[in-house]
């Protein structure tokens, strides 16, 4: 490709909207240009990295035996409605009406699609197992785009959704997709670590997320210094601490903490450390639409955070997580937030395992504008439950035994559930078994965020000079530039004699042949990070060489102009 022919779109200046690297440099390289919130168009230098990612996710997907189908964008409602999550899916699912005034959605995932053809389609247990995927655009109405593609409404992703007659079977499929994907990060040359998660609003009762480990992500990862554990910060359990409770001392007492709203003021306040004050949160419990929802109190240390995700696991919890607002608390307590505690509170009170083991605290109490001090568990407060509710942190013991956890962040790209049966049985996709009997078929779903992987790869990938593609992902393998290209017949002939025999070996080459300055078009090349570059001027000619630089380390190297093909061919292999 010449640049003479090709929509270049680099920008000079730092875009002011982008607040990470990758939105930023996907921006500047030209990859992509906003045409509202959170949706991209590709340009072609962008698209042309999209496909190197979904060629290596199909070849890895094909060799597990999956197939490839192609299902719509546009689905109906009444899917989503048989599966019960028309309503559950919250507002990030787009709806919408046809002229006839049918409802539809715009498909953030597939589920239901898929659910539905299985049902249509298979007839038999000998067509069992069977996995189906596609390379497809989905859209999500995230309340708050941001990051680029990293975090936007439309994206491409490949998904993947399996059948089975049995759990075994389901749970080979599953060992071959978390292979596959395993396989799929490593050629797109991503750091990244498989962890335990959360299943999410997909469902099913086992999943496993595939972390690129950069600063920029939005999740925490957890892992052991000491074996092969690692999880979602959602999911790593919070052991119980092997301390013991302190005995109670002085009976509690009241004491006055005016305009202080957080554990760490009213520790100020106090005068002790925030580690001391027991902080309670309060939440609804789970309720029917139409009802007026219960108020449940969740006490941690002070100086923890709550995990929301294992608190709304806990049976009789909204999930996920709702905490009620300052006039139901009002309502409830009589006091507003920041002076809350569980000394009188007339609910269910739930209490984190390390709270649980705090002796002679401080809480609020129940008053605006006051705390008690000297607060115990049993003597003061005699029933409620304990439960792991926190937040793991740097240096706690790991979940498995082994050394301590340390904690990361990571750009989720993909992740496998085990479904089970949650939507072929709401939807009634079944198969006979060997006895005879109708049962609901087992599923799995697989997915890879395509148009993620871009930013995650160039989240990992670049300096400060533009983006450093891995070999695998790059648009183009090797920049020609030639200097004074149309001032030189010389500079001409040999860019133009490499460049057509790099074709012919069929190397996707690039040919700077722009009438611009020299500067211009190497900040080009490194901006969009092309692996190797040729530089082919009058001086080295003269002395029948020209120049390789490898975007990757920088380094330059002379090569002789008659061995140059030989030698490219070498270093890009």
């Amino acid at each position: 490709m010449r640049t003479s022919k090709y929509l270049l779109s680099t920008l000079k200046e730092n875009p002011v909207e982008a607040a990470v690297d990758s939105h930023r440099l996907m921006l500047r390289a030209g990859l992509i240009r906003q045409v509202a919130s959170g949706i991209y168009t590709w340009l072609p230098t962008g698209l042309r990295v999209l496909e190197k990612v979904e060629r290596i996710v199909r070849e890895e997907m094909n060799k597990k035996g999956a197939i490839e189908i192609s299902m719509p964008v546009v689905q109906p409602a009444e899917l989503w409605k048989e599966s019960g999550r028309y309503v559950k899916y919250g507002p990030e699912l787009c709806r919408l009406k046809d002229r006839k005034q049918n409802e539809f959605v715009l498909g953030p995932t597939h589920e239901e699609v898929v659910t539905a053809l299985a049902r249509r389609e298979i007839k038999s247990a000998r067509q069992l197992p069977l996995n189906l995927y596609q390379i497809q655009t989905k859209f999500r109405d995230e309340i708050r785009p941001r990051f680029g593609v990293m975090r936007g409404r439309e994206f491409i992703m490949k998904d993947a959704y399996s059948f089975h007659i049995d759990h075994e079977s389901l749970e080979q499929t599953y060992a071959d997709m978390y292979d596959a994907y395993s396989r799929i990060f490593t050629r797109l040359g991503l750091d990244f670590r498989p962890v335990e998660a959360d299943t999410g609003a997909i469902g099913g009762n086992h999943s496993h997320e595939f972390q690129v480990l950069a600063d920029a992500g939005e999740d925490t990862i957890v892992f052991s210094d000491k074996s092969s554990y690692a999880a979602n910060i959602e999911m790593a359990e919070a052991l119980p601490p092997t301390e013991k409770r302190p005995e109670a001392k002085d009976p509690y007492s009241k004491a006055p903490t005016p305009g202080c709203h957080t554990v760490d003021e009213a520790a100020k306040a106090l005068g002790i450390e925030a580690n001391q004050v027991l902080k309670s949160l309060v939440v609804h419990a789970a309720y029917e639409e139409g009802e007026k929802p219960q108020l449940v109190m969740i006490c941690l240390r002070g100086n923890q955070e709550l995990n929301e995700v294992k608190a709304g696991k806990i049976p009789g919890i909204a999930n996920p997580i709702e905490f009620a607002n300052e006039e139901e608390i009002k309502e409830f307590t009589g006091a507003t937030p920041g002076s809350l505690g569980p000394v009188g509170f007339k609910g269910r009170i739930l209490v984190d395992r390390a709270a649980a083991v705090m002796g002679n605290f401080a809480c609020g109490a129940n008053e605006t504008g006051f705390h008690l001090v000297s607060v115990n568990w049993d003597r003061d407060i005699e029933n409620y439950e304990v439960f792991d509710l926190r937040n793991v942190e740097e240096g706690d013991p790991s979940p498995d035994g082994q050394g301590h956890l340390h904690l990361r962040k990571g750009i989720e790209v993909g992740q496998v559930f085990m479904l089970g049966t949650k939507y072929s049985e709401a939807m009634g996709a079944t198969i006979m078994d060997e006895n005879g009997k109708l049962i609901p078929m087992e599923m799995g779903c697989y997915g890879i965020g395509v148009t993620r992987v871009v930013a995650a790869a160039i989240e990992q990938h670049h300096d400060d000079k533009g983006i450093i593609w891995p070999d695998s992902m790059a648009p183009f393998k090797v920049a020609i530039i030639g200097l004074k290209l149309n001032k030189s017949e010389q500079v001409r002939l040999t860019c133009e004699k490499l460049y057509q025999e790099l074709l012919e070996r069929n190397v996707e080459v690039l040919f700077d042949d722009r009438d611009e300055r020299p500067g211009v078009m190497f900040a080009d090349m490194e901006l969009i990070g092309i692996p190797h570059v040729i530089t082919v001027g009058d001086r080295s000619l003269s002395e029948g060489m020209i120049e390789y630089k490898s975007r990757k380390t920088g380094e330059k190297e002379q090569i002789k102009v008659e061995k140059a093909l030989e030698d490219i061919l070498k270093k890009i292999a």
